[in-house]
């Protein structure tokens, strides 16, 4: 599903930028400050509905401007598939094939994108809420009902949380445990299935980056040893002191060993960007194995804080890969991947092809 055009206005620094991708390499160039990791943002933005920088939209709108607006172009088997999404202070607007989105997750279906950034190794240093929406990403392409009852399990949780903030009764609270549990185990079961697949190619790549051994797994959310509506039931008075659901899927980490050691703040920042990218490297050939998806990778100055070694081993795993490469570097010169399809350079927003 390589992206083969994209269009942005307002966006950041740019003012209006068009580009035409490569199926197989794109490279960007240009200073540090020029808008390079801008347009980047754009088509993650375009894949995703959010950004991998800041969770505030007017952040992403162009000085001056009321809103930005973002078009693409995915090539589907057999078919040319628009996307575009549009961002102001009234929040976001999705359209695919020239309608209404009815949720973002149809863009990311469309356009199956992924980051690989200099802040890449914050998917191991910061707290499970980020793992999570690792995790989510993968699962949501590899078992396609997950999203709605992800939905669902989110909705049921605001109403069990919103009458534990009001005092309710326990009758009253429990009333929403049995479609909770129900949602519950599925989201665990897939998130745990998905686990379990992802360890193997992780695990390799990994052992190549890092000459490590990997081990990922999953918990929960609550005691192995409890069933989630014996967990519920034994957490009612922290509930109850609480006013909130103290255990579920929404408090669920994946767990992280390099050679059988836990590994948030034990190892080195190099490490943590070698090891963060083994999983997202890993994750998008989950994808690619047995489907009609060509994921979307975007490289973001791979050369930064990585000594040589590092970088050319990073850039084999990349080149291994069945994907479509947009790539950023300050170096015009950058050949690690071979020749590019189409080149650009930007500077101060304007950008040209060369």
């Amino acid at each position: 599903m390589p992206l083969r055009r994209i269009q942005v206005s307002d966006f950041r620094c740019l003012r209006s930028a068009e580009i035409n991708l490569d199926p197989r390499f794109t490279l960007i160039t240009g200073p540090n400050a020029s808008g390079k990791t801008s347009l980047l943002e754009a088509i993650y933005v375009l894949g995703r509905g959010r950004s991998f920088r800041t969770r505030k939209i007017d952040k992403l709108i162009r000085a001056g401007s009321d809103e930005f607006v973002i078009f693409g172009e995915v090539v589907l088997p057999a078919r040319l598939v628009s996307l575009g999404i549009r961002g102001s202070t009234d929040g976001l607007e999705a359209r695919l094939a020239g309608t209404a989105a009815s949720s973002l997750s149809e863009l990311a279906a469309a356009l199956p994108v992924q980051i690989i950034d200099p802040e890449v190794h914050r998917l191991i240093e910061e707290g499970p809420s980020r793992r999570r929406r690792f995790m989510d990403w993968g699962v949501f392409h590899v078992e396609h009902d997950f999203v709605p009852h992800w939905q669902r399990y989110q909705q049921v949780l605001r109403q069990r949380n919103a009458a534990l903030k009001t005092r309710q009764a326990r009758s009253l609270v429990s009333a929403w445990d049995h479609d909770l549990t129900r949602l519950a185990e599925y989201i665990t079961s897939a998130r745990t299935r998905y686990v379990a697949r992802l360890q193997e190619s992780a695990a390799a790549i990994a052992h190549r980056l890092l000459g490590l051994e990997l081990d990922l797994g999953y918990r929960p959310g609550w005691s192995r040893d409890l069933s989630f509506s014996d967990a519920l039931k034994a957490n009612w008075a922290h509930d109850q002191d609480a006013g909130t659901t103290q255990v579920g899927p929404q408090r669920a980490e994946l767990s992280i060993k390099l050679g059988g050691t836990l590994v948030k703040d034990r190892i080195s920042r190099g490490q943590q960007k070698l090891l963060a990218a083994s999983l997202l490297l890993a994750q998008l050939t989950l994808l690619t194995n047995g489907e009609l998806l060509r994921p979307t990778l975007l490289l973001d100055d791979p050369a930064a804080e990585l000594d040589s070694e590092r970088l050319l081993n990073l850039i084999q795993e990349v080149g291994q890969q069945s994907l479509q490469l947009v790539v950023t570097s300050l170096s015009e010169s950058f050949g690690a991947l071979g020749a590019p399809g189409r080149r650009y350079r930007i500077c101060e927003g304007d950008l040209s092809e060369s």
